[in-house]
């Protein structure tokens, strides 16, 4: 009985983790950048006072901070040896790579952008619009605003079958 209870948890456990959604979010405007899986862990990159940036993990009942920046003192004073290694083939590690893309879904996606020139937004303004019916959300403005926002979704189960599709 207790096996049966304990067999039923983890399936619905592995289940879980297999249909959790997975968000990557890009934010300019708010500086939010991170990839969020609901209910379990959020990966943030943010700036620092001291560091250039630094790396925020929010698990269950945690919170971690990691500085990618910074140099290790076993690093500095270790050598290491680099060996050749196999190239794979960089058609397949492409088709793995787009098929991967292909999965995910976008959610939002705002593009407010000024290139400063008025001539070159005059050209944008008609491809914009087309855009906006097609893709999204884009814009086009006189006032040195430049603004995007990107907010991607996937389940880990897509992720798979786009490698067994392959």
């Amino acid at each position: 009985m207790l096996w049966a209870i304990f067999g039923i948890l983890l399936f619905s456990l592995i289940l879980y983790l297999l249909f959790v959604p997975l968000d990557i979010v890009i934010n300019v405007a708010k500086n939010q950048y991170f990839v969020r899986v609901w209910g379990l862990a959020k990966v943030a990159l943010e700036g620092h006072e001291t560091e250039f940036i630094r790396i925020k993990l929010n698990t269950l009942f945690t919170r971690f901070y990691f500085y990618p920046l910074r140099k290790k003192k076993k690093e500095q004073k270790k050598k290491i040896e680099t060996k050749a290694r196999k190239r794979g083939n960089i058609q397949s590690n492409l088709k793995y790579g787009l098929q991967v893309l292909k999965s995910f879904k976008v959610k939002k996606l705002l593009l407010d952008i000024d290139t400063g020139d008025c001539i070159e937004n005059a050209k944008l303004y008609p491809a914009f619009a087309f855009l906006n019916h097609h893709a999204g959300t884009f814009r086009v403005n006189f006032e040195g605003r430049v603004n995007m926002v990107l907010h991607l979704q996937n389940r880990p189960i897509n992720i798979i079958k786009s490698f067994i599709n392959i």
